[in-house]
């Protein structure tokens, strides 16, 4: 899913729910989507977000369906983003479906979902040095604890992170022996 989202809040955007980040003026008018059916606190309305584009190949790849195969799809009146095959708005269970399908077809893994998607989009951004609270508001999570649950960081990654932690101790200790010199 784009930027993370979770499969009920994509199906549930439009075209107008995109706009410019005058931050990143390379994603033109997909540089900031606006989530206005996020997952709410229960018993409370949607909680909406704005998500920043990070990635230029995500834009690139919603820019080519947004001008090449939408209007292709288009068979009525609606502002919807992801369309079905009958030009209407896709729902969470066919996006489940149509992925499986898939999936199942290239002989992926089983656990792989759109869900796993969303865990995997948390994790590389943590593994590229993201700030976790933007990580975190990004995927609109309330409690950093479940960006925390989301995050799978790889060995090697733990690895790299260890030594940069060993090589901080170590330029710590020389610099405070130094001083007591």
């Amino acid at each position: 899913m784009p930027g993370g989202l979770r499969s009920s809040e994509a199906v549930g955007l439009d075209i107008s729910d995109f706009y410019r980040n005058a931050k990143s003026p390379q994603f033109g008018q997909y540089g900031v989507l606006q989530v206005r059916h996020g997952k709410s606190t229960r018993g409370g309305p949607p909680k909406r977000r704005a998500v920043l584009s990070i990635f230029d190949w995500a834009v690139e790849a919603l820019q080519e369906y947004v001008e090449q195969v939408r209007p292709l799809m288009v068979q009525s009146e609606t502002s919807a983003l992801w369309l079905s095959e009958r030009g209407t708005r896709l729902r969470s269970r066919e996006v489940s479906s149509r992925f499986a399908a898939y999936r199942d077809e290239l002989g992926l893994d089983r656990v792989l979902t759109p869900h796993a998607l969303r865990h995997s989009y948390v994790t590389h951004l943590i593994e590229s040095g993201v700030d976790p609270t933007f990580v975190q508001r990004q995927v609109g999570h309330q409690y950093s604890a479940t960006t925390a649950i989301y995050t799978g960081i790889s060995a090697d990654y733990m690895n790299t992170m260890m030594g940069q932690a060993i090589e901080r101790t170590r330029q710590h200790v020389i610099k405070d022996e130094g001083s007591t010199s």
